[in-house]
């Protein structure tokens, strides 16, 4: 179960390691949008814009649904959501580590003899 959880997360980290793709799920925050629409800001065929959304499909980011001839996508935010919580441990990390620097800083005598002036 966590090797799965682990390439699910390598997925949606290499997905959004690309600028245009998270341009894409930028967009596709807003709504719905065809491939035409998410290809149309970066001037590229519509060959390479598939491309594109296969790897944010692949992590499991875009839902595309065929009409006819047109492909129609949308964003599914579980992942980042998976991808947020990895990524807050790290946040308490630092949080933590600058707390410690805070008060080394807050101890030098230079900073102590501002705050006694204040």
């Amino acid at each position: 179960m966590v090797e799965y959880q682990d390439q699910a997360l390598d997925q949606v980290f290499h997905a959004l390691a690309d600028p245009t793709r998270r341009a894409m799920v930028r967009r596709l925050a807003s709504g719905e949008r065809t491939v035409t629409e998410l290809a149309q800001p970066f001037a590229m065929s519509l060959a390479a814009a598939s491309k594109h959304l296969k790897v944010l499909e692949g992590a499991g980011l875009v839902q595309r649904a065929v009409r006819g001839r047109v492909h129609r996508c949308s964003l599914d935010p579980r992942p980042l959501a998976q991808a947020q919580t990895w990524l807050r441990t790290y946040t308490d990390f630092w949080n933590d580590r600058l707390d410690v620097l805070d008060d080394l800083l807050s101890a030098l005598p230079e900073n102590r003899a501002a705050d006694e002036r204040d």
